[in-house]
């Protein structure tokens, strides 16, 4: 499956962010994304099953839980790919930057003076 195909869906993404937090319990991440979105236990184990098997997370027993985190190479290859696309966007929040900064000054400045 490719990567843009994993990251998708919704629920997959969801359950990265959380990862993303720290090592979660297959529990806990189920019942935020069952309360977020509605799916059954099983929908949400298939989730974490693709994710698992197209690398994006790993997951390792502890006792009875299962605990899973972000594998972050598949990450790194995503993000190399967007690096080519950075140019788009880059150097207008940049300027936005520059321009949210000029404002604070500018206010800064009239606040002095009153």
């Amino acid at each position: 499956m490719h990567a843009f195909d994993v990251l998708g869906d919704p629920v997959r993404r969801r359950l990265l962010e959380l990862m993303a937090e720290g090592e979660r319990t297959s529990g806990a991440m189920t019942q935020v994304v069952q309360s977020e979105f509605g799916i059954s236990q099983s929908a949400v184990s298939q989730h974490l099953r693709i994710l698992r098997e197209s690398g994006f997370a790993t997951m390792r027993p502890e006792g009875a839980r299962r605990l899973y985190a972000v594998n972050a190479e598949p990450m790194r290859e995503v993000d190399a790919w967007l690096g080519q696309f950075r140019a788009f966007w880059v150097p207008r929040m940049e300027a936005l930057a520059t321009e949210v900064a000029r404002g604070k000054r500018a206010r800064i400045g009239r606040e002095e003076r009153d």
